[in-house]
């Protein structure tokens, strides 16, 4: 099961379209209502009894749904089934006003036209395409019942007036299915059109906001590397120097090495925020994955906490050549394994894994630890967010920033549940190479 990348959520807008839809409907039967009654005190109810009937009824019924379709609102559920129903109540209704100002030939045709506005303002082309099926056939079907005697015509209206004939059926009904028909499509088109539209909006200002963030963190970083490094390249340097005192106890040399890795830990997160606050674009390259692995594995077992988990790698021996920047890919693969060893409990192992097949290769760093939880795997590469007392929340985040910057590459990053119920963090890269230098990078460095 996949955790944090294809974790959908609800379609919040949907709420708002539904209110705007329904009371505009509510105010087109109000119209409705206010054109019948004076229809009605004029007089008309005595010549068009079964009409008028009929249409107050309708009207009636529309009333009634409108408070259901507002109390189904207001629970927030059930949404995507709200608006397909009020869909097929829309054609439903038109039908009854076709059927009682004309049948086929009615002037309220149009009507089902407009649901199909309806139609793609809810659901998109989807919606569009099924409200004009669904009023074609409707319609369709009321012409048939009324040539072939099925249904007849309202007692009260003029028989003449209704096309009940072969050849004047065709005609209107062909006629009406086209302009449906096209109205679906304009509708759905530019409803089509206004999500892309949207969805770039959306994705352009996130981009905005994130390169602010970097903006700032690059601010951060620039003076923290140069005012932590300096410093901690001296005292890490002296800890050496003393640690290979003969005369230093086993408690003092206990105490060197607790100072030697949590300087390891400290210049590890200034990397992470110099990375991760001054991306430069990826110069593709043809790099041996199955070589970095394993020269990263050998290096993390001799890392921290090498002694009690140990990384494993499983894959080919010869090549698996991947189209990416060497360097870039190489601190994906180190930053996920630092992760993988800290999520991971004592006599534990972590595995590396690479395999090449369908012109891909694929890497993946899999730990036996907790799991990722899914309101986790929501913002797992998020800035700065981290489930650990002594995380920074960078390493992932870089890891997410290297593997966008190389989706134009064919790059893809997943995080899947493990064999043995930890986190499989699975990347994906395409073994296109061909007129591609070998990559050079410089070997990693704990």
């Amino acid at each position: 099961m996949e955790l944090g990348i294809r974790v959908g959520s609800p379609d919040h807008t949907l709420a708002g379209r539904l209110a705007w839809i329904t009371g505009l409907r509510l105010a087109f039967l109000v119209l409705l209502l206010g054109a019948t009654a004076t229809l009605y005190l004029g007089g008309e109810l005595e010549r068009y009894p079964f009409s008028l009937r009929i249409v107050f009824l309708t009207i009636v019924a529309g009333f009634a749904a409108g408070v259901v379709y507002a109390a189904l609102l207001r629970t927030g559920r059930h949404l995507q089934q709200l608006a397909w129903a009020q869909i097929v109540v829309d054609q439903l209704t038109w039908t009854a006003i076709v059927y009682v100002s004309g049948g086929v030939a009615s002037g309220a045709t149009p009507f089902y036209a407009l649901t199909c506005l309806v139609g793609a303002v809810l659901v998109g082309l989807r919606g569009a395409a099924v409200a004009a099926a669904l009023g074609i056939g409707i319609y369709g079907t009321l012409g048939a019942a009324l040539h072939f005697g099925w249904i007849h015509p309202p007692p009260d209206q003029n028989a003449v007036s209704y096309a009940l004939e072969a050849t004047r059926l065709v005609y209107p009904l062909l006629l009406n299915a086209l302009g449906v028909t096209v109205v679906a499509l304009l509708a759905g088109y530019l409803a089509e059109r206004l999500r892309l539209t949207g969805g770039a909006l959306q994705a352009a200002t996130a981009r905005a906001h994130a390169a602010e963030r970097l903006a700032v963190l690059g601010r951060i970083a620039a003076g923290l590397a140069h005012e932590i490094r300096n410093p901690l390249g001296s005292i890490t340097g002296s800890i050496e120097m003393l640690r290979e005192s003969s005369g230093l106890s086993e408690e003092d040399k206990r105490l060197c090495d607790i100072i030697q890795r949590e300087a390891r830990r400290l210049n590890d997160l200034v990397g992470d925020m110099v990375d991760l606050s001054k991306p430069r674009p990826p110069r593709p390259e043809a790099t041996d994955i199955a070589a970095l692995a394993r020269e990263l594995v050998a290096l993390a077992s001799n890392a921290a906490r090498g002694s009690d988990v140990s990384v494993v790698y499983e894959g080919p021996e010869r090549e698996a050549l991947a189209r990416c920047d060497g360097a870039q890919m190489r601190q994906v693969v180190w930053n996920l394994v630092r992760n993988a060893i800290q999520a991971s409990s004592a006599q534990s192992a972590v595995t590396v894994r690479v395999a090449a097949a369908d012109r891909q290769v694929t890497l993946s760093v899999e730990d036996q630890g907790p799991g990722v939880p899914e309101d986790v795997g929501r913002r797992i590469f998020e800035d700065f967010f981290t489930t650990r007392t002594h995380g920074a929340g960078i390493g992932l985040a870089v890891v997410k920033r290297i593997v966008d910057d190389h989706a134009s590459m064919g790059a893809r990053l997943q995080v899947e549940r493990g064999v043995h119920g930890g986190a499989c963090f699975r990347v994906t890269l395409s073994s296109d190479v061909s007129g591609l230098r070998r990559s050079l990078s410089p070997p990693a460095t704990a």
